[in-house]
């Protein structure tokens, strides 16, 4: 039984759903665009965000791509227990509110993209910050932040 089922590119595309605790993948042998290393470790990823995450690969035979993605799951696994070791961390569920995930202050159309391209490459430098303290929530609301701003440089260059 399950309350809600979500297709696999929203899983792809970033989408922030941490309640998301199964991720199923069909024809996980089928290599390919949708079935690469990057692609399955961004899959992966989906349930990752949940204390109780699963992740299940439908094959007949196990590819390169997912020896390669379990195996670096596994790496970075080990990694993210011994860091919560470490800190006295206990991996919980993240609860985000609705207004959270569909409100952003966003002031970048109102800026230059000489400013806009300023807080991309301060967004870039924090984001690799987050990267190496293992602070992946904070990565990814960095990346999804300059993903938006190069957008809005790019309709600004188009209005020129």
């Amino acid at each position: 039984e399950f309350d809600v089922l979500v297709g696999i590119n929203l899983l792809r595309e970033g989408l922030d759903i941490p309640e998301v605790s199964l991720v199923a993948i069909l024809d996980a042998d089928k290599e390919g665009f949708l079935r690469n290393f990057t692609s399955l470790i961004q899959t992966f990823g989906r349930a990752a965000r949940n204390e109780n995450g699963t992740v299940i690969m439908y094959a007949d035979t196990v590819t390169q791509s997912m020896k390669n993605a379990i195996n670096e799951t596994k790496r970075r696994r080990e990694k993210q227990i011994k860091f919560n070791q470490d800190h006295n961390i206990t991996p919980k569920t993240i609860i985000k509110s609705v207004p959270e995930q569909v409100t952003t202050l966003d002031d970048s159309k109102l800026k230059s993209t000489h400013d806009i391209a300023s807080d991309i490459i301060d967004l870039e430098a924090q984001m690799k910050k987050y990267s190496e303290d293992l602070d992946f929530e904070r990565a990814i609301e960095c990346r999804d932040r300059i993903k938006r701003l190069e957008k809005e440089i790019q309709i600004k260059n188009d209005r020129k």
